[in-house]
C-alpha cells in the first residue's frame, strides 16, 4: 500500500457512519460504511441509538483498515451530524437515545427563554434578542430544532433524564469522548446551543448571562476547543475495539457542514459549496460575524481559523426523493437501483414537470423561513399525471427552494456565487446536477466523489491541524468530476416554476400553521 501517511476520518450521518482513510492529497482509501436506524415517533420526535452509532462505527472502521492494507494512521478526525443532543451520566455513558436535528418537540418550552417581560417581537425578548445576536450570531430556534430545546424537552417530559444527565453533549463531541474519554466540544459544534460569546472565532466562551436565560451550569456542557487541536489519544478500549494502536492522535473535529465544506474544496472566502444529503445546505466562508435573523442565517465560527461561515440548511432534501420512492416501490426499500430507475423516469419528462409542482417541507422547514408547521405536497396533477412527472417535480422542488435559499445567502455575502460546487450523495445524479443549474442559474461543480465529501473534508482538516497542509492548499483536494452550464432554454420556466413554488408556500402556510400546530 501507499507509504503516505494517513487520517481515519469517521462521518457520522444520519443515515449511518461512513469511514475511510484520507491522505494529506485528498485520496481516499479503504471507504466502508454502515447504516443506522432512525426513530420517529409521529409527534415531532427524531431519535437514534448512540450505541447502534458505536457498533456501525467499529464495523466501518474495521472494514475501511482491511481494505487500505498497511498503512501509517497518523490521527483519528470525527464529523457528524450536526444540531443533535446526547445526555450522558457521571461515567459518560449515554441515558437513552439521543436526540437528532429533526427533532421538535422542545418548541413548546421555547417561549419563557426567548423573551421576558410584556413586549415581545416576533416571540423575542428585544433585550434578550439584542444579547443573543450580538454575541452569538442568532438565537433558539423557534422550531425547536436546536440543542437547547432537546434539553429544555428533557427537563420538561423527561425529567428523570434530564436529573441524572451530567452533561448535554453533541454527537461528534459524544463520539470523541467514545475514542479519547475527555468531554469537550469544539467551538463551531457548540455554536447551535446559542449560549456563547462568538465573536472572535479563535476564542468562543460560554456566556453566564446566555446560560441563565436558559437555566444551564456551565458544568452541563463541555469545555470548548478549536476543531483542530487535538484533544487526546485513542484510549486503550477504543483502540482494541476499532483495531488502531492506543496513544493515537485524535483531533476535535467539526460538524458535517463544516466538514463538507472543507471536503468540497471552498475554504476560500465566498466559494460556495451545495450539499444534497438527508437535508441540504448551501453556504460559504466568509470574513465577517453578521446575522439575517429574519431568515434564520448567520454566520458562525468556522473549523477554519480565524473564519466564520453562513450557516443555513434545509431541513428536508434527499430524504424527500427516498420517501417518495418508498411510496411508488415499496417492495424495493434499501434497494439503491431504485434511484437510478426514478432519474430515468425524471429524464423523460420536460423541464417543469408538465406543469407539477412538489414543496419539500416533509418535515417543516429550518431556513430561509423557520416554521415547523409547513409539510410537503404535489400541486396541479390531473387525471394525464403520471408518477414520472411526478418524480420529475420532487428533482424540482429541492431545486426551487435551494433557489430560495441561494437568493437569501447571495443578500448575506452581497455578491454573486458563482460557480457553486455541488457534493453529497444528490450530486451522483446528473440529472439533479443540471436542473440544479438550469433552476439556480449557475455552474454546478460536481466534485469526485461527493457522497464522500465529509470524510475528505474531516481528514483535511486533520492534516492541516498537523502541518501536513497548509489550508491555502487544501482545495486543490478536491477535484471535478464534471461542470454542469445552465440550460438557456430552460430559463422562463424555471423562472416560473419558481414563482409559482413561492406562491404556493404564501397562500398555504396559514393552512399548515392550522393543521399542525
Amino acid at each position: 500500500m501507499s507509504s503516505q501517511t494517513f487520517v481515519l476520518a469517521i462521518d457520522l450521518g444520519t443515515s449511518g457512519p461512513k469511514a475511510a482513510l484520507v491522505s494529506a492529497d485528498g485520496e481516499i482509501v479503504g471507504k466502508s460504511a454502515e447504516t443506522v436506524d432512525l426513530l420517529l415517533d409521529g409527534s415531532g420526535g427524531a431519535e437514534q441509538d448512540p450505541g447502534a452509532w458505536w457498533r456501525a462505527i467499529v464495523s466501518a472502521v474495521r472494514s475501511s483498515l482491511g481494505a487500505a492494507g498497511s498503512v501509517d494512521v497518523a490521527a483519528v478526525s470525527v464529523t457528524s451530524q450536526w444540531s443533535g443532543t446526547v445526555p450522558i451520566d457521571a461515567a459518560g455513558a449515554p441515558i437513552g437515545n439521543a436526540i437528532i436535528w429533526m427533532d421538535s418537540r422542545g418548541a413548546p418550552y421555547l417561549g419563557d427563554i426567548l423573551a421576558a417581560g410584556p413586549v415581545r417581537v416576533e416571540g423575542f425578548g428585544p433585550m434578550r434578542v439584542r444579547r443573543w445576536v450580538s454575541l452569538t450570531g442568532g438565537a433558539p430556534s423557534g422550531a425547536g430544532k436546536d440543542p437547547i430545546a432537546h434539553i429544555l424537552y428533557l427537563r420538561n417530559e423527561q425529567p428523570d433524564v434530564y436529573e441524572a444527565a451530567a452533561m448535554f453533549l453533541e454527537p461528534k463531541d459524544y463520539l470523541n469522548l467514545r475514542l479519547t474519554g475527555r468531554t469537550v466540544a469544539s467551538y463551531d459544534s457548540i455554536a447551535l446551543h446559542w449560549i456563547t460569546d462568538n465573536r472572535d472565532p479563535d476564542a468562543v466562551d460560554y456566556d453566564d448571562m446566555l446560560l441563565h436565560y436558559v437555566g444551564l451550569r456551565r458544568d452541563q456542557l463541555p469545555p470548548l476547543v478549536h476543531a483542530t487541536d487535538v484533544i487526546g489519544g485513542l484510549t486503550a478500549a477504543a483502540a482494541e475495539e476499532l483495531g488502531l494502536p492506543a496513544g493515537t492522535p485524535v483531533v476535535a473535529g467539526t460538524p458535517d457542514v463544516s466538514s463538507a465544506a472543507i471536503g468540497a474544496g471552498t475554504v476560500h472566502d465566498f466559494g460556495a459549496h451545495l450539499y444534497i444529503g438527508t437535508s441540504s445546505w448551501l453556504t460559504c466562508h466568509v470574513p465577517y460575524k453578521k446575522t439575517d435573523l429574519l431568515h434564520s442565517i448567520a454566520s458562525l465560527p468556522a473549523a477554519v481559523p480565524g473564519r466564520w461561515f453562513v450557516a443555513n440548511e434545509q431541513e428536508t432534501a434527499g430524504k424527500a426523493l427516498d420517501w417518495f420512492s418508498t411510496v411508488l416501490f415499496p417492495g424495493r426499500r434499501g434497494d439503491q437501483t431504485v434511484y437510478d430507475d426514478m432519474n430515468a423516469l425524471a429524464a423523460g419528462v420536460p423541464a417543469g414537470s408538465n406543469g407539477v409542482i412538489f414543496t419539500p417541507w416533509l418535515y417543516g422547514e429550518r431556513t430561509p423561513i423557520e416554521d415547523a408547521a409547513l409539510r410537503g405536497g404535489f400541486f396541479n396533477q390531473s387525471l394525464d399525471t403520471g408518477r414520472d412527472e411526478m418524480v420529475r417535480a420532487v428533482f424540482e422542488g429541492v431545486a426551487y427552494n435551494t433557489r430560495w435559499l441561494l437568493e437569501t445567502v447571495e443578500r448575506f455575502t452581497k455578491r454573486r456565487l458563482d460557480p457553486i460546487a455541488m457534493v453529497g450523495g444528490g450530486a451522483r445524479s446528473e440529472l439533479w446536477a443540471q436542473i440544479h443549474a438550469d433552476v439556480l442559474d449557475r455552474t454546478i461543480l460536481q466534485r469526485d466523489e461527493p457522497l464522500w465529501v465529509n470524510i475528505r473534508g474531516a481528514g483535511m482538516l486533520a492534516h492541516a491541524a498537523l502541518g501536513h497542509v497548509a489550508w491555502s492548499d487544501v482545495d486543490a483536494s478536491a477535484p471535478t468530476a464534471s461542470t454542469r452550464i445552465p440550460n438557456p432554454a430552460h430559463r422562463a420556466v424555471y423562472d416560473d416554476g419558481y414563482a409559482t413554488f413561492r406562491s404556493f408556500h404564501k397562500a398555504n402556510r396559514g393552512i399548515y400553521r392550522r393543521l399542525n400546530t
